[in-house]
């Protein structure tokens, strides 16, 4: 065999199966953001770099993105996220937009990390995002987005949890105990890392930013007490909101939460599978300055990310995906000699006039190898047409999922096949 020329280490390739799994996940998306009045926009995938050293901080600009010099010597980025994108949009059409904006995108990005599990330097998001409301109730509204996609897309409370918490209940406690300011951000970022670390390895890494033993007590009891919600209005106001959706089964509360970004501010949550297993599966939060730090009016907003990775993999975990293996060509109508070409093509045309996904075999081969190459492909319903078939106006169709067929005159066909492709 040649050396066949490596793809880019982290990029990635969708064949037919992959497409289908990624329009699979992207078609509940689109149902779920519709469903609740989002529109459907984008940005950019190049953007400068000081757009993201404004917003996201600079571990993602100087460790995570594809950074180059364009031919005038201006440093562009392939665009690792989309937040920083949507409030450079909002801050220049700020004066024509009407608010709240619901808007959602689906879209690639690029991010230079290692490869593994869950992580690739390519991969494909969902943004969302309620934009121009300060309110628990546009919180509220975001998580119910993320409960009711896990609900349609066949994942349940049992398998997916969704985890929250308030960065200002979190300010609140942690100055109680006496951590200033300027170790705050130190101490939130060790909070989202503690457990991907042995407990005395935190420990020490807590010590070693200034706190006494008595405030690493008082931290301890802090992110493992799973009350304090009820300390934080915002909290109890969207845990109400979804009982009274009937999601809030897939929610609880974990101090533990803290996303790393830092434009949030107020409510933080992450999905999580039940088991533990890989990284988040989708996160986001609350924030109160969206485009003041682009040069634009400070609008509040609440928004979310779901890779299509991480989703993926929880989806195959569960048999979510396993209809989606099927093809998306519904029948294939056989060739069976020269002669009988021009009527396979006008029974081709009468299946696609109803709309019907078909496919003719491309040239004259034995049956049973056209039957072979159907199953192969995942076909389910062949249609054969032989001399017998041509001399009395019928037509065979054959049910490979069943490995029963029929035959019909020509004037039922579509009836026909329409009942057998419902019934796959």
């Amino acid at each position: 065999m040649k050396n066949i020329i490596q793809g880019v280490k982290g990029a990635r390739e969708f064949y037919p199966i992959q497409m289908r799994n990624r329009n699979f996940i992207l078609k509940h998306i689109r149902e779920v953001s519709h469903q609740f009045g989002y529109e459907e926009y984008d940005g950019p995938f190049l953007e400068k770099v000081d757009l993201y050293a404004a917003k996201s901080g600079e571990e993602l600009v100087k460790e995570q993105a594809f950074v180059f010099p364009d031919r005038g010597g201006e440093l562009i980025t392939l665009r690792p996220e989309l937040t920083p994108s949507l409030a450079r949009m909002v801050a220049e059409k700020q004066n024509e937009l009407i608010f709240p904006l619901r808007w959602w995108s689906f879209g690639p990005f690029w991010r230079y990390e290692k490869p593994q599990k869950g992580r690739t330097r390519e991969f494909f998001q969902w943004n969302i995002d309620l934009i121009g409301i300060d309110s628990a109730y546009a919180d509220a509204e975001l998580v119910s987005i993320c409960a009711s996609f896990f609900n349609n897309i066949g994942l349940d409370s049992t398998q997916v949890t969704i985890f929250v918490n308030h960065r200002q209940l979190m300010d609140e406690e942690i100055k109680s105990i006496g951590i200033t300011d300027v170790q705050k951000k130190k101490v939130f970022k060790l909070i989202d890392r503690i457990d991907k670390m042995p407990p005395e390895v935190w420990d020490t890494l807590v010590l070693e930013e200034g706190l006494n033993q008595a405030q690493l007590v008082g931290l301890k009891n802090i992110i493992n007490n799973k009350e304090l919600w009820k300390k934080s209005q915002d909290l109890v106001k969207i845990f109400e909101i979804l009982e009274i959706m009937g999601l809030k089964g897939y929610v609880q509360y974990n101090p533990r939460i803290i996303r790393g970004l830092d434009y949030y501010t107020g409510m933080v949550f992450e999905a999580w599978d039940t088991s533990g297993e890989g990284r988040a599966v989708l996160g986001g939060g609350h924030y109160n300055n969206l485009v003041g730090d682009v040069g634009g009016e400070p609008l509040p907003g609440v928004g979310f990310a779901m890779g299509d990775v991480m989703a993926g993999f929880l989806l195959e975990k569960y048999g979510c995906l396993k209809s989606v293996s099927d093809s998306e060509i519904d029948v294939l109508v056989t060739t069976f000699d020269e002669d009988s070409i021009s009527q396979s093509f006008k029974i081709l045309k009468e299946l696609h006039n109803n709309k019907i996904n078909a496919v003719p075999y491309p040239q004259v081969a034995k049956l049973q190898k056209q039957i072979k190459y159907a199953d192969r492909m995942g076909i389910k319903v062949v249609i054969i047409l032989g001399p017998s078939e041509l001399e009395t106006g019928t037509v065979t169709i054959k049910n490979l999922a069943l490995s029963s067929q029929i035959t019909v005159p020509n004037t039922q066909l579509i009836e026909s096949v329409q009942i057998l492709i419902a019934q796959q």
